[in-house]
């Protein structure tokens, strides 16, 4: 399996990179303006190779490597392919830095990434292998302008470890994970702690205050999911979670929380790292999770349907009797759901597979 590692860039190299990003803006924005008028004449889109071909011989001119000028046309060609627009937007100053690089064009002597005849430091390093191959990756800027390295490696996944436990995963607001078990762990919910700072800064109009301020607010609750997933990761053997949206959940009155929450991030983190400890990621639908008795599976009329019962926290089964947490029974029956879904038939190809089934 192949992972990315960052590592944070020393400052002495921001001018150079500074230099390298602009002229990556410059091959955006050209193959944004022949994208552009190719649309406008009715000549279609352009694809991958043509970008290619009219930007060959450029990297001389630019100071830049020609495998990034590839890449650029590469990545360009995709953010339009998804968008499913004509053209897309322009690359300026306010754009974040980013230079793209190719398979073997950074090498890595064991303290410094050497890449285009020159050498890289970064602050911190982790137990890289002199001479390791190193993938498609790519240099780029955070808002405060800080350097990072990304570095895709190829890494052995652990053999599947016997005998661990099983857990289902119901994600929230509240609580950010409501385990099967009955665990539950708070959503730190970090940007909404520094709200009334941004705002006071917003409205101050003080930019690098509030670069300053998200920037922190990120990192926290990258920190913060990065250990959370570790932990579950290392804990479980199979980890089943339902299959939320978070970017339709965007769109409604609960957008902040839910991009505050990282949901998108967490079950990324669960994926890899899954693999990368021995187990296995499955999703499910979680339709009527919350509302099916994990107990005896039936629907009875009190249990909370729709907006209105989303205050309903505890429900009593009329079938069984049992008493429920609303988000407790729906990682249970969340957890049901996989399991089901292995036993019909879903193949466990190898160490740490990760699917995705429909109920």
């Amino acid at each position: 399996m192949q992972l990315t590692y960052k590592f944070r860039v020393r400052d002495k190299h921001a001018a150079e990179l500074n230099r390298q990003a602009a002229a990556v803006n410059f091959v955006w924005n050209y193959c944004n303006e022949t994208q552009m008028k190719a649309a406008k004449s009715g000549r279609g889109w352009l694809n991958c190779y043509e970008l290619q071909r009219l930007t060959a011989g450029a990297a001389k001119l630019l100071d830049i490597s020609s495998n990034t000028i590839q890449k650029v046309c590469e990545q360009y060609t995709r953010c339009r392919m998804a968008k499913s627009r004509p053209w897309l937007r322009w690359r300026g100053r306010k754009s974040l830095g980013w230079v793209p690089f190719s398979t073997g064009n950074v090498k890595f002597d064991g303290e410094k990434f050497r890449f285009r005849s020159s050498d890289y430091e970064t602050l911190h390093l982790r137990n890289l292998e002199r001479g390791v191959k190193i993938g498609i990756g790519s240099f780029n800027a955070d808002s405060k302008g800080r350097w990072y390295i990304n570095v895709p490696i190829e890494v052995k996944p652990i053999s599947r470890i016997a005998r661990r436990e099983n857990i289902g995963i119901d994600l929230g607001l509240v609580d950010i994970v409501v385990l099967s078990d009955g665990a539950k762990i708070k959503a730190p919910q970090f940007y909404r702690k520094l709200e009334g700072a941004l705002a006071v800064a917003r409205r101050g109009k003080k930019r690098n205050r509030v670069r300053s301020l998200c920037g922190k607010v990120a990192n926290q609750r990258k920190d913060f999911l990065h250990k959370l997933s570790n932990q579950i990761t290392k804990e479980y053997g199979l980890i089943v979670i339902g299959d939320v949206s978070p970017s339709k959940l965007a769109k409604t009155r609960m957008a902040k929380s839910i991009y505050d929450a990282g949901w998108s991030d967490l079950k990324r983190m669960l994926s890899y790292k899954s693999i990368r400890n021995g187990g296995s990621c499955l999703e499910v639908s979680e339709h009527n999770t919350s509302q099916t008795c994990s107990a005896c599976g039936a629907l009875p009329p009190e249990r909370p349907r729709g907006i209105a019962g989303l205050g309903i926290r505890e429900w009593t089964c009329s079938g069984c009797g049992t008493v429920h947490d609303r988000d407790a029974n729906a990682a249970r029956n969340i957890l049901r759901l996989g399991l089901e879904a292995l036993a019909e038939g879903a193949p466990l190809l190898g160490s740490g597979q990760c699917y995705k089934t429909e109920n």
